[in-house]
């Protein structure tokens, strides 16, 4: 009730500020902003008015609303790679006026690509935000020739990824699990393919990447380190047009168009890998493995319907799936392993006024792993999970020009398997328990207000209230410390088991002290209801999603940012210089020699501990946003630790993704209209890995001992990628163009992971041990034929 009191409070407040501010008779400017050409929304484009310097950002579906007292206006819309629309608005009625921007044309003979000259650096609450144009990730220099937006974001400071080639993301001290990923608001539970990569991302259907790692709005929650918010593209509603790809690994194609010309469009784009393919003729029928082989699909499609001025309609989803099949002949051995998301979104928006934004969202995600092993005639099966039906209502209010007003409500039914198994032995079944589902509730509450306090101060100011319940059907099998069963809870089909209630603050901060400059701090608390439960140092297929229980509490952060933003220039450099500190507490991991069972007699939380951890550091960060030449440079320093006290003996260690410094270096130049060309430089502090420290001889036989937890740093990460992109002839009728990646230019044998290896007998004193890296990556060349029509 606390939680529901605090919501119904803020918005009193928001509502009583918005009241005030319209004492002066004022009237509104909105509208949609809208790609001349393809007819696509364009989010977060800039409106203002000339006059004042005041203005907003169109929302996530290109509306924006403005409202200004009686007067004749100069109104402004920018917006990246646009030229700007200007036109003198006489402010005496509400005014509705939908705005198509024009891609930027030819300024002269050296094609200079002129960005976006805003102060939204300095001017915004934002702190640890990123929106990076999909136009220059896909410059950049590809892996296999796959662009990955995934990987462009871990060249963020704060954003670390897990390893050599991994699309896993570590923000701010956080775990992967820790990291809220969106596809058109449906949640995608394992982002990678190739067991870790690539991402599941297809570059060709996304149009906005919008990453938060410091301030997270309110409404957003569900997880503490950062949001992955992507959007795909809505279609083209002009003219059909194809685009697509040819790789070395993989081939890509996507078919955009209108259903009705200016009120209907769809797209659909798919993505796969075709190695198995290629490889199979080369395989001679008698090999010992034929017919083994791994390949992963991608399918984006959407569909969008404008019903009205007023109503608008959205249909998305995406499917995707890895399949890794290995066959012996030899031994009969048949192993097929599938794993993969489904999402699905509806969303309905209506305008209920010029002020009032409504957008409707029902929402299906699901992933799943299964592994089959047949053996003659014996035969193995486990599989695990998660799926969410979820429902949300967001509103967007914008009472005043002072005022962005957001509230909504969100629902989400969660149903996780474990995991389960399933075998036979001939006719004879393998009895492994029933399978296991844990189901859960999950809702939210939520208001915000970013608003001027005065000229030189701004606030976002934010609350969401959480609730998550675990229901049955649910056996709780109690044990004492030795790990024996003293009682068993047995609970009905949706019979309570455990419910939370809370309350996350969110409040940002930003003081101007110059038109160049200014001073931002925030405040923000989350809860999130469910984590990874995994042995292995990185993220995997295999990594079990575990939801909040009677054992588990909920995991809880509390991030404090201050920073300093100062644009250079004119605006065409933009710098950030932030600190951070983080608290995490209820942190999950295995006991030492825990396994995850397969639910007989057990629960797999009984083998969890649980500690807390925190996090601090500064990130530095200068950008180029405009000219021939754009990029960043980014340098982050930090430290993330954690404490158990059962294990490492109750004393601090590194967390195994602690990365003392991480240094990347991106840019990007348009030598002219043809070409174009890329490079990308990283370093990073090697990963912490829990290698022995000894192995000696007991009785004759090596016993291992391991040391404190996480006590070897592997060698420093560092590559050099570079790219170039030719641009064919655009009056022709098919546009094409090749791009020439090198991954690791200079074949640096980054480590992948490292093992100890032992040789001798110990009997004749032989025996000796040594620690060896394995590096997989050396330098890859590749080259990728991309056409449209």
């Amino acid at each position: 009730m606390k939680t529901v009191r605090g919501i119904c409070f803020l918005v009193a407040i928001l509502c009583c500020a918005s009241l005030t501010s319209q004492a002066q008779q004022k009237f509104t400017i909105s509208g949609y902003i809208k790609d001349a050409q393809s007819g696509e929304t364009l989010p977060g484009a800039n409106a203002y008015v000339k006059e004042t310097h005041q203005g907003t950002n169109s929302n996530t579906y290109g509306f924006f609303s403005l409202s200004l007292p009686k007067a004749k206006y100069t109104f402004i819309v920018s917006f990246l790679g646009y030229e700007e629309f200007s036109q003198t608005i006489d402010l005496s009625k509400d005014v509705k006026l939908n705005v198509n921007l024009k891609t930027k044309s030819v300024q002269s003979k050296e094609v200079e690509i002129v960005g976006e000259k805003t102060e939204g650096n300095i001017n915004s609450t934002d702190m640890g935000r990123l929106t990076v144009p999909m136009e220059m990730v896909k410059k950049l220099p590809a892996f296999f020739g796959e662009v990955d937006l995934v990987k462009v974001m871990q060249m963020v400071p704060g954003v670390k990824n897990g390893g050599e080639g991994n699309t896993g993301m570590y923000v701010r001290g956080g775990g992967p699990d820790q990291n809220l990923v969106l596809l058109d608001e449906a949640v995608v539970y394992n982002g990678a393919h190739l067991l870790g990569f690539f991402s599941v991302f297809n570059s060709d259907a996304i149009k906005t990447v919008d990453l938060h790692k410091g301030g997270m709005p309110a409404q957003y929650g569900g997880r503490l380190a950062s949001v992955l918010d992507i959007s795909m593209k809505e279609g083209n509603d002009k003219k059909y047009k194809v685009n697509g790809g040819i790789g070395l690994i993989s081939s890509r194609l996507t078919v955009q168009g209108p259903i009705k010309k200016d009120t209907a469009s769809f797209i659909v784009s798919a993505r796969r890998t075709y190695i198995d393919v290629l490889i199979q003729p080369f395989i001679k029928d008698d090999a010992p493995t034929k017919g083994s082989g791994y390949f992963f699909y991608d399918l984006n499609t959407k569909v969008n319907y404008r019903l009205s001025e007023k109503d608008r309609l959205y249909l998305s989803a995406y499917f995707g799936r890895d399949v890794f099949s290995f066959k012996s002949k030899n031994s009969g051995l048949n192993i097929k392993v599938p794993w993969g998301n489904a999402t699905a979104s509806a969303r309905w928006n209506h305008l209920f006024s010029s002020k009032l934004f409504l957008n409707t969202s029902l929402i299906f995600s699901d992933y799943d792993f299964e592994s089959d092993i047949r053996q003659m005639v014996f035969a193995f099966k486990v599989k695990s999970g998660v799926r969410d039906y979820n429902a949300k209502l967001d509103f967007n209010w914008y009472p005043d020009i002072k005022h962005q007003v957001k509230f909504g409500a969100n629902y989400i039914f969660h149903r996780y398997a474990p995991n389960n198994a399933n075998g036979s032995f001939g006719e004879q079944e393998i009895n492994f328990g029933p399978a296991v589902y844990l189901y859960a509730h999950e809702a939210a509450l939520y208001a915000s207000d970013d608003f001027d306090l005065t000229d030189k101060l701004r606030f976002h100011a934010g609350l969401r209230g959480s609730f998550f319940q675990q229901v049955g059907p649910f056996t709780r099998y109690v044990k004492d410390q030795q790990g024996a069963t003293i009682d068993t809870l047995v609970y009905g089909k949706r019979q309570p088991v455990k419910h939370y209630l809370n309350a996350e603050p969110r409040l940002m901060m930003r003081y101007t002290i110059n038109k160049k400059s200014s001073l931002k701090a925030s405040y923000t608390q989350n809860y999130q209801y469910m984590q990874i439960t995994s042995l292995a140092n990185q993220s995997l297929p295999t990594d079990l999603w575990y939801p909040a229980t009677s054992l588990v509490k909920p995991q809880f952060g509390t991030q404090y940012s201050l920073g300093y933003f100062r644009n250079f220039f004119d605006n065409t450099w933009e710098s950030s210089v932030e600190t951070y500190y983080k608290e995490m507490k209820n942190q999950v991991e295995f006991k030492d020699g825990a396994l995850p069972s397969t639910g007989i007699g057990d629960n797999l939380d009984n083998q969890l501990t649980f500690g807390h951890g925190w996090s601090y550091g500064a990130e530095f960060f200068l950008k180029k946003v405009h000219g021939k030449t754009t990029g960043w440079i980014g340098y982050s320093l930090s430290w993330t630790v954690r404490n158990f006290p059962q294990l490492n003996n109750g004393k601090n260690y590194f967390a195994r993704y602690d990365r003392r410094h991480d240094l990347s270096l991106v840019l990007t130049h348009d030598l002219n209209s043809r070409w174009s060309f890329s490079a990308i430089f990283v370093y990073a502090s090697g990963s912490l890995l829990w290698m022995p420290t000894s192995i000696y001889l007991m009785e004759g036989q090596p016993v291992v001992n391991y040391g404190a937890r996480n006590n070897f740093r592997m060698p420093p990460y560092h590559r050099l990628d570079l790219s170039a992109t030719w641009t064919g002839r655009t009056d022709r009728k098919v546009h094409s163009s090749w791009n020439f990646s090198i991954y690791n230019v200079y074949s640096r044998l980054n480590p992948y992971f490292m093992y100890v290896y032992t040789e001798g007998n110990p009997a004749d004193g032989s025996f000796k041990s040594q620690a060896k890296m394995v590096s997989i990556f050396p330098i890859i060349p590749s080259v990728t034929y991309n056409f449209s029509f």
